[in-house]
């Protein structure tokens, strides 16, 4: 027995070789694959663990908002749910189809022929109501999806309709300024790593790591809305009364060049742009070009005084009111027989206008119009604007002259004709006009003389005549305030030559001495007057005391309530809560009022008056939720606990 269990061989050594060495190729071959995975599939597997550990998502920011020179908002957008279909997750086509086209309030044909294209994403239905985005979500169907967009709102409506214009569905400007500043108010568009916050909220990063900001820029106006309630109200009211066609006012601040309002007629709410016609939006300012009659009689009786044709007191032969020149007859409304120069532009007498521009010439006149402007853009930055029509002096018959001394045979916008009054109320030196204040304005045009001091000083003491005389202007006075103004009716041209239509217009510079504010009003085709001094100088009359009352410089001897400044929330479509008069009536108590119940225009312009711009949420023009609740403090700058807003309006 021990012999044998001597005679044994021990192989434990043998056998902890073998598993060390089976242990050293497995542990060599783990470290050949590793290096064969990090070395040469590293960089594809670092793509699959990204994709599945960082969920990337693509979307919008916001639309940049647009502002007036005061930050009352003009434009913003609200968020807004949209509905679209993976069509190869979808389960059941049919249950599909029948579900939507019962939530969507679409037809159950459309739902189908969509859900059964091809493609892998397809749209359902764009901004849903937020009562339709949840029933959706209640329903819970395989492939169906919603996401989050920005839908745009006007909150004031009409207010301004033309100037701002509107964006398509997918936000992108079409008109206005919503079309020229696309790439300033456009938001980006990226993917976004989503990280969330122990509260829940999302933090967008770019592929560098850094926090990204795709909201758009904003964009700021010289717009006043006051002002352009104003205009837009007096406007419509001449409309009405005279059963005119179209109209514009211009309201302008001389020292800066500021567009304060552009009030055109027919109005146009970008709210409502399916309804709407291409007559509506067009923004009549810059895109109509008219014959302005007796409003360019000022520039004549400038361009004649620079060049030593005329004195004020020189005396003119008007003919008695009837004049032949070739083959036309010139007719006086007012006939009279001899008379200044001042007196001819302050009975805006054709016959001694069209005397002084024969004897200044075509080619003279022609250069002086040339330097203010006309026959070329104004170039304010909106699109759609027209040149005007100038003729080249050498094509001017002795009829042509004639007329185009009276303001016929000539074609200008109403910007084209404001800004040469800039250049008469800035002492004979050019100015350019603005519209938009942020981004800074780029400036055109050096400035240049057309005018001498003393000549702008003259024309403008003629105008003064003309209101405050006995001149053509009589009905724009305004007591305690001096006025240069002028009156225009020009007869509109037709079919084998002039026909029994007229534009009426009056130009208003306020104070008449040294201009601060410059009114422009034209009244299209009226019905039941035609003077410009009976339909248009009214209009300007309203405009300029409502507007320096809103500056609170109006004389105390003027009626207060002929000047009463009337606010914005008169433009409403519809007539506002009871709750508005409530509120106005309720005192200051420094808390959060309760706005629920308002239209969001109040209650935006209610919440910038107190410097916060909220945050829109949802669809439709009324609030119907608010955080902070009423009675809280004002915010000061902190955020809302679990979001990153100030303050939170809630729209239905």
């Amino acid at each position: 027995m021990a012999k044998g269990s001597q005679g044994r061989k021990d192989h434990s050594k043998v056998k902890i070789g073998l598993v060390m060495g089976l242990f050293a190729i497995a542990l060599a071959g783990l470290w050949v694959r590793a290096g064969w995975v990090q070395l040469h599939e590293g960089p594809a597997l670092l793509k699959q663990a990204s994709r599945q550990s960082r969920a990337a998502e693509c979307e919008y920011g916001e639309r940049g908002r647009i502002f007036d020179r005061n930050g009352q908002m003009l434009a913003t957008s609200v968020e807004a749910k949209s509905v679209f279909a993976r069509p190869f997750e979808i389960v059941d086509v049919d249950v599909a189809a029948d579900t939507l086209a019962r939530t969507l309030h679409m037809s159950r044909k459309t739902a189908y022929k969509r859900l059964k294209s091809r493609k892998r994403f397809v749209w359902i239905k764009r901004q849903v109501t937020d009562r339709e985005a949840v029933a959706l979500t209640g329903a819970d169907l395989p492939g169906i999806r919603l996401i989050s967009e920005f839908s745009r709102i006007y909150p004031n409506g009409h207010l301004a309709g033309q100037t701002l214009g509107f964006v398509n569905i997918d936000g992108k400007g079409l008109e206005g300024v919503e079309r020229v500043f696309e790439n300033r108010l456009k938001p980006s568009k990226a993917e976004f790593v989503v990280q969330r916050d122990g509260v829940g909220r999302r933090s967008y990063i770019d592929a560098q790591g850094r926090e990204m900001d795709i909201n758009g820029l904003d964009v700021r106006l010289t717009i006043d809305t006051q002002i352009q309630h104003a205009a837009e109200q007096a406007l419509a009211r001449s409309i009405v009364k005279y059963d005119a066609r179209a109209g514009i006012v211009l309201v302008v601040d001389v020292d800066s060049g500021d567009i304060l309002a552009m009030a055109n007629q027919p109005f146009f709410n970008p709210n409502n742009v399916s309804r709407s016609k291409a007559s509506q939006r067009r923004l009549r300012a810059l895109t109509d070009i008219y014959e302005p009659g007796s409003t360019m009689k000022p520039f004549l009786f400038a361009a004649a005084l620079e060049e030593g044709v005329i004195k004020p007191d020189t005396l003119i032969d008007c003919e008695n009111g009837r004049w032949r020149v070739a083959r036309k007859i010139i007719r006086d409304t007012h006939p009279e027989r001899w008379l200044t120069a001042s007196k001819v532009l302050r009975y805006s007498s054709n016959i001694g206008s069209a005397k002084i521009g024969t004897d200044l010439g075509a080619g003279v006149y022609h250069s002086y119009l040339s330097e203010l402007g006309f026959g070329e853009k104004t170039n304010v930055g909106l699109p759609g604007e027209s040149s005007g029509i100038l003729m080249a002096p050498g094509k001017w018959t002795s009829v042509d002259l004639a007329a185009i001394s009276f303001g016929q045979g000539i074609g200008v916008t109403a910007l084209q004709l404001a800004r040469a009054y800039l250049c008469l109320a800035n002492g004979g030196v050019t100015k350019e006009l603005n519209l938009v204040k942020m981004p800074d304005p780029i400036r055109r045009n050096a400035a240049r003389q057309v005018f001498s001091q003393d000549t702008a000083e003259k024309v403008l003491s003629m105008m003064k005549d003309v209101v405050h005389e006995d001149g053509t202007g009589r009905s724009a006075r305004i007591p305690g305030i001096t006025m240069a103004g002028k009156t225009g009716t020009a007869q509109k041209a037709a079919k084998g030559g002039y026909g029994d239509q007229y534009l009426s217009s009056f130009v208003a510079l306020v104070p008449a001495e040294r201009p601060e504010l410059l009114v422009i009003t034209m009244i299209d085709e009226p019905q039941k007057a035609n003077y410009g001094s009976m339909v248009a100088a009214p209009v300007c009359r309203e405009v300029t005391v409502r507007t320096l009352a809103y500056y609170g410089k109006l004389s105390e001897t003027l009626d207060t309530s002929v000047a009463e400044n009337v606010p914005v929330d008169v433009l409403a479509d519809e007539p506002l809560a009871g709750a508005v008069d409530a509120l106005r009536a309720r005192p200051d108590t420094g808390s959060v009022p309760d706005i629920k119940g308002l239209p969001v225009r109040r209650a935006l312009e209610l919440l910038t008056k107190k410097g916060i711009v909220p945050v829109l949420k949802g669809r439709g023009m009324t609030v119907k939720g608010q955080k902070p609740e009423p009675g809280q403090p004002w915010p000061e700058n902190q955020r809302m606990e679990g979001t990153d807003d100030v303050f939170v309006l809630w729209l239905s």
